[in-house]
């Protein structure tokens, strides 16, 4: 699997990194920034979709050589690319690691992050597999690329034992020198043993030979170098004779830097065995903390794997860095801290006030919410957007039904833009007035330049353009605000008033006869019909009109069919079909991307977690279990390679278009910034496991496939632990402590407390 990749991360800064050894990494001053670079000027993105990767990539390489022989490998395998004896890769949620033999030698690389710094911890054991002693040359060497084009240099520093690369942020406007003169503009490569030499001139470096056969390697010493305006690169040397089975470790700090007293600080704090170990035992347990809400275990070990250890860490990632951004949009924002709520709720809460901190008078939400004074709103961010506002009930909805936090509705929380101090409470009726004033004569929501679908750009960018997604979406969100309204004793009576509107609305003019059309362009022309020959059914409209009440019981059994036919295929639901193949002009950009790419027909999870989530509320859970797995890679070799990615991640896409394009259809995205990942995970808790917390307890109502017969759940609720066990029978019941629970909800929950649950379902049919 060529592409298979992992990633860490800490509160600082992240990397990610292939099997082959390229590395794509950025840390936050605050900004994101990169500290290793491509060799020409690079775009200021952090990673693409499918992105590629080639000979000069940046990565973090380790040549080998055999002195006596002149034999070269590289460790984990780019650049030389030599056959190998053996190769291992395996990603644990704390740690990166390969197991590389070659020539006799066996190479074992350990990539780990410490919790408060953002630097990389390297380690590398090299062993002599040989029954006679070896001379051994090992030299890590870790391009920097080009820095900046207007200030840049490397050298070796002595005391600090370290490759140091200096630069100057490049910029032209005066007032960013102020902004500039604090940033760290130093990369270093850090180094617990004395180097024989060093170079530090990428060219240099290479040689004649290239990236894949240096110079610098070939010779039997390094040159000394040092990088003058000229590309720099952190590699070292180190001579060793190894007796027979000796093994030497090598310990290697690299990230950025302010100063040299920094690099000083990072040295003493982490270079050496025991700081390594202490790093590593910290690192391991900052990531435990999301471990989230459940640990099952069923038949299916492949998925246990994934739903017990992998999805919560993606969770906890997005809400514990924003996706590393200063400025993330808000849908991301709020959908990311409802997948928190099941992991480090604080933080959810936090999230929830920030968001409407930021709230304009007029009761809409930003485009994006700017996390500390300075930061500004950037690329999509700058597009107008209609959807931010509903996400706030769906997000209220999970984290009041998982904390029964309702005090959070009376905290004040004072606008940004013009001071006022309004409850949550009051600013929830604003942002959802809101959505019932954002409509047409015919009842039908805006969509302006974009609602979820950012691509969806030119449907309403005249001002007179509707989404049907947005319409439907909008009554869910009423619906779910309302129902908070009534739980807290209050007037509901608008919001429901609002919904039904709205969903009667959709019926009258985008209902097809199996499904719901997508919208009504500028020009009034309705998409996402049976009359289109591409685009024909859109899957988001579907979701929120079954989740919301657009839907009665006989349009969800035509739009699951539907979906079925034109949608579903082998590694999940399409967003869309038949994809677009040329511009459509009153939809947008996204008709301008690749059939079965992104938003054009690809298995973009986000949408199929909603629909799968619709599913389960429907009554549909085994069509919603089917379509789960099919999000997860594996567990056989064929839909690996097909995907070609470690089930370690949701990506936020599969290659789509399969009645099309079979050949390239699954190939993975590798971008694990999704809100899929919240949305999958609370299927999983709601759904799958039926373990829902409403206001007044824990409702208990599982919806096990029929290949189960049974599931074993460790669920944490409100400080309390439900050992639930869940079998088949003809009595079907559910038991807490030895009594029979009515309706399956258990209440007068008491944190600390542990309960044993017997659940019993029907026999499968």
């Amino acid at each position: 699997m060529p592409l298979a990749a992992g990633f860490l991360w800490n509160p600082r800064m992240m990397v990610h990194m292939t099997a082959r050894g390229y590395a794509t990494a950025q840390f936050m001053q605050p900004e994101p920034s990169k500290y290793s670079h491509g060799q020409i000027m690079e775009a200021t993105h952090f990673m693409l979709p499918e992105q590629g990767t080639y000979a000069h990539h940046p990565g973090r390489f380790f040549f080998v050589k055999d002195r006596e022989s002149g034999s070269i490998f590289s460790a984990p395998y780019e650049p030389v690319r030599a056959p190998l004896d053996s190769f291992s890769f395996d990603v644990s949620p704390s740690l990166i690691r390969w197991d590389i033999r070659a020539n006799g030698i066996r190479v074992d690389l350990r990539l780990s992050l410490p919790v408060d710094d953002a630097c990389e911890l390297w380690e590398a054991r090299i062993t002599n597999l040989h029954s006679s002693k070896r001379r051994l040359s090992f030299y890590p060497a870790f391009p920097l690329g080009l820095i900046s084009w207007m200030n840049q240099s490397a050298t070796f520093d002595q005391d600090l034992n370290a490759v140091i690369a200096d630069s100057i942020t490049p910029y032209q406007k005066t007032k960013d020198y102020f902004k500039n003169k604090n940033l760290k503009d130093k990369v270093f490569l850090l180094s617990e043993q004395q180097p024989d030499s060093y170079e530090t001139r990428q060219n240099a470096f290479e040689g004649e030979g290239g990236l894949h056969n240096p110079d610098a390697v070939t010779a039997d010493i390094m040159s000394g170098g040092d990088a003058s305006y000229e590309n720099p690169i952190a590699a070292l040397q180190f001579d060793h004779e190894l007796a027979a089975g000796e093994t030497t470790t090598h310990r290697f700090v690299f990230g950025p830097a302010f100063d040299k007293a920094e690099i000083q600080r990072l040295k003493e704090k982490y270079v050496s065995a025991a700081a390594f170990d202490d790093s590593q035992r910290a690192f391991e347990q900052y990531v435990t903390a999301g471990r989230g809400v459940i640990r099952m275990a069923s038949p299916d070990q492949h998925f246990d794997a994934f739903f017990n250890t992998w999805l919560p860490r993606q969770v906890y990632y997005h809400g514990d860095t924003n996706r590393l951004s200063t400025d993330p949009q808000t849908r991301n924002f709020l959908q990311d801290a409802l997948g928190c709520v099941y992991v480090c709720p604080d933080t959810s809460r936090k999230a929830l006030l920030k968001a409407l901190s930021q709230q304009h008078a007029n009761g809409a939400l930003p485009d994006g919410i700017t996390l500390y004074e300075g930061a500004q709103l950037k690329y999509i961010n700058t597009v107008p957007h209609v959807d931010h506002s509903l996400w706030l009930s769906l997000f209220l909805e999970g984290y009041l039904n998982e904390t029964g936090d309702y005090a959070v509705l009376d905290e004040l929380v004072e606008a940004k833009e013009d001071g006022q101090k309004l409850s949550v409470r009051e600013r929830m009726n604003h942002a959802m007035h809101y959505l019932i004033s954002a409509v047409d004569e015919r009842g039908l929501h805006y969509i302006l330049e974009g609602d979820w679908n950012d691509p969806m750009n030119m449907v309403g960018w005249k001002g007179i353009g509707v989404s049907g997604w947005m319409t439907v979406a909008s009554a869910f969100a009423l619906k779910l605000w309302a129902g908070i309204c009534d739980d807290d004793g209050r007037d509901s009576s608008a919001f429901r008033e609002g919904a039904d509107a709205m969903n009667a609305a959709v019926n009258e003019h985008l209902w097809d006869g199996d499904w719901f059309g997508r919208g009504i362009t500028d020009d009034g022309v309705v998409f996402g019909v049976k009359a289109d020959d591409e685009g024909k059914i859109y899957l988001n409209p579907q979701s929120f009109a079954i989740m919301g009440g657009a839907a009665d019981k006989e349009q969800t059994g035509r739009i699951v069919r539907a979906v079925e036919e034109h949608l579903e295929g082998p590694f999940g639901v399409e967003m869309l079909g038949p994809s677009y193949t040329h511009m459509r002009e009153d939809v947008g950009r996204l008709t301008q991307k690749y059939p079965g790419v992104a938003e054009n027909g690809s298995v973009y999870n986000h949408a199929a977690a909603f629909y799968i989530y619709a599913l389960y509320g429907a009554g549909y859970a085994d069509k919603a279990t089917e379509l789960l797995h099919r999000m997860v890679p594996g567990p056989d070799n064929k839909d690996y390679m097909a995907r070609g990615q470690l089930p370690i991640f949701v990506p936020n896409y599969y290659r789509g278009a399969y009645r099309t394009n079979p050949k390239t259809a699954g190939r993975s995205s590798h971008l694990f910034n999704t809100g899929t990942a919240s949305w999958m995970y609370r299927c999983m808790v709601e759904g799958l496991l039926g373990l829902r917390g409403c206001r007044k307890g824990l409702k208990v109502a599982p919806q096990l496939p029929p290949s189960w017969p049974s599931v074993r759940v460790t669920r944490t609720f409100r400080g309390a632990t439900f050992d639930v066990e869940v079998t088949r029978g003809g009595n079907p019941r559910v038991v807490c402590d030895g009594k029979r629970v009515e309706d399956g909800l258990i209440t007068g929950i008491q944190s600390g407390k542990t309960y044993y649950v017997e659940v019993v379902l029907p026999y499968a049919q």
